[in-house]
């Protein structure tokens, strides 16, 4: 995608063939800044502080920390310890255990004086992989948009509501809820997208629309709460979410607020889609609502709030009074039941364990 006119990935290793590039997310939209990962604690920091952020972008910088490490040593001790660090930095993306298990399982067949050709090599083709995964997410899902959009007078928009940032800035490229509509966009199709804020941490209004600025796609930034409404009243055509975790049986983590939104979609008769590469599917666990850890991170997400000032300048402020309690709880929990079909890079197929099953047998068969 590109920002300014320039074509980035979300993450890239420096001319100098080692150093990883990445973008200061928690700065957007207002500032873009471009930070250099040298360890693999910067890696680990750069997760665990959202300046990366996102599923598949996780697991690639994961990925990356890995490389990293091993280029400081290259042993098997070090090896064994930068996957513990990067491990705990956040508990709800699976994607992030992929990339870890990943990555030891390529290095530990690969004598020491070569796990860091080794290791660059394998981090650059899972962030292949992934642009490829997201594109392929995005002609399945267009297909879907063309369907709806034929049903439609001629020259008016295909309305979506989205939640949160599954935009290219939460993978190598593309985005997996984006990957359609950027798709469409670019074959001449009207699109016009709904752009939930997102609170706490505002992903929607400070990311997602800011792709949309850069990309020239027509789109709303709306507070979380309007969507039901919008929906009352025949403005959203379809609803399409990412999902940082899924089930075999088609539950799915995404930010929290998701499950309304679903529930809202049921109500009205709206489509409910979630997009996602395969490398998010848990294919040990079932049940999202009991097995799928959620990440509960600091209070001051809710009672501060980041923005920029008359002078230009990013300022974080209170929003509560001094003295009050807050939950911050990262994702929910959307049952299957709810969700329309789940968008794939092998195409849609029902959230079920038999949807599922028909797309990925080879997962499927290890997951009974």
């Amino acid at each position: 995608m590109k920002v300014n006119g320039v074509e980035y990935r979300t993450i890239w290793v420096d001319d100098d063939g080692w150093r990883v590039k990445i973008i200061d997310q928690t700065r957007l939209p207002h500032e873009f800044n471009v930070i250099t990962l040298t360890t693999a604690d910067d890696a680990a920091r750069a997760i665990s502080t959202m300046m990366v952020r996102g599923a598949p972008l996780i697991g690639a910088t994961t990925a990356y920390g890995i490389c990293l490490a091993m280029r400081h040593d290259a042993s098997d001790t070090a090896l064994d310890q930068a996957y513990k660090l990067l491990k705990h930095t956040r508990p709800t993306a699976v994607n992030l255990q992929w990339a870890l298990n990943a990555m030891r399982q390529a290095l530990n067949k690969v004598e020491e004086t070569h796990r860091v050709d080794a290791a660059y090599a394998f981090a650059a083709k899972i962030c292949s992989a992934d642009i490829a995964t997201n594109q392929a997410i995005g002609r399945h899902g267009f297909e879907l948009l063309r369907k709806i959009a034929s049903n439609k007078p001629a020259g008016t928009p295909v309305n979506i509501l989205t939640h949160c940032n599954a935009g290219w800035l939460a993978t190598v490229d593309w985005g997996t809820a984006t990957a359609p509509i950027y798709t469409a966009h670019n074959a001449g199709s009207l699109v016009h997208v709904w752009v939930d804020e997102t609170r706490p941490r505002n992903q929607g209004a400070a990311l997602t629309a800011f792709e949309f600025n850069q990309q020239g796609i027509p789109h709303t930034v709306i507070a979380d709460n309007l969507g039901g409404h919008l929906m009352q009243h025949g403005e959203v055509d379809l609803c399409i979410v990412g999902t940082d975790r899924t089930t075999a049986q088609g539950d799915v983590a995404n930010k929290i607020g998701t499950y309304l939104k679903a529930l809202a979609a049921k109500d009205n008769g709206v489509p409910f889609y979630v997009a996602l590469p395969s490398s998010t599917i848990d294919w040990s666990i079932g049940d999202g609502l009991n097995e799928i850890p959620i990440e509960q991170r600091a209070s001051d997400e809710v009672t501060h709030i980041t923005g920029r000032n008359e002078e230009g300048k990013l300022t974080t402020v209170q929003l509560t009074p001094d003295g009050s309690d807050a939950a911050n709880y990262a994702f929910d929990v959307t049952p299957a039941r709810l969700i329309s079909g789940l968008i794939t890079e092998r195409g849609i197929s029902e959230a079920s364990a038999s949807g599922l099953a028909a797309l990925f047998p080879e997962h499927a068969k290890l997951s009974r």
